[in-house]
């Protein structure tokens, strides 16, 4: 927490509920590189905890809202994990880069950069990058392990062949 936040790291308040911008960050990772998101953290990095109350909720509140594919969709399942540091109780999880392109609420999507979440949906171009980016491996890439012979026209492999 030293470090701050980052393309990779994200500090909310969190206290006592969640809010919005936590589902804004989540879908931002799954976007782009994955990362963690801390709950019970300030901006600052100042660790003000999660209030013992609330922590079954947020947790509850948290896996149902990624499993609704009206919230985020593709659905993600993720748990929030916690542990305690100086004697303030922290929720987190890691989200894992996707090979999807995630939504929010149906319509929104975020990328993230450097130390925020952006909602690019009116940005045509950085959608169309982003699907390339998630597809970035061309089909000539991929080992089909059960081809044989029988499935290549000899013809077409020696026209691609000069």
């Amino acid at each position: 927490m030293s470090k701050g936040e980052g393309v990779d790291v994200e500090f909310k308040e969190c206290n006592k509920e969640l809010n919005q911008s936590v589902f804004d960050t989540v879908c931002s990772f799954s976007n782009r590189l994955g990362g963690y998101v801390f709950l019970g953290v300030k901006d600052s990095g100042e660790v003000i905890g999660v209030e013992i109350d609330s922590i079954q909720r947020i947790k509850r509140d948290f896996a149902n809202n990624l499993n609704n594919p009206q919230k985020i969709n593709p659905p993600l399942y993720i748990q929030l994990k916690e542990f305690v540091y100086q004697d303030k109780v922290v929720l987190y999880a890691y989200i894992p880069e996707s090979s999807s392109v995630h939504t929010l609420n149906g319509t929104k999507i975020f990328d993230r950069n450097e130390d925020g979440d952006y909602d690019i949906t009116k940005n045509q171009d950085l959608i169309a990058k982003m699907y390339a980016r998630k597809s970035n491996r061309n089909s000539e890439d991929r080992i089909i392990p059960y081809a044989n012979e029988s499935w290549f026209d000899i013809a077409t492999v020696k026209m691609a062949k000069d």
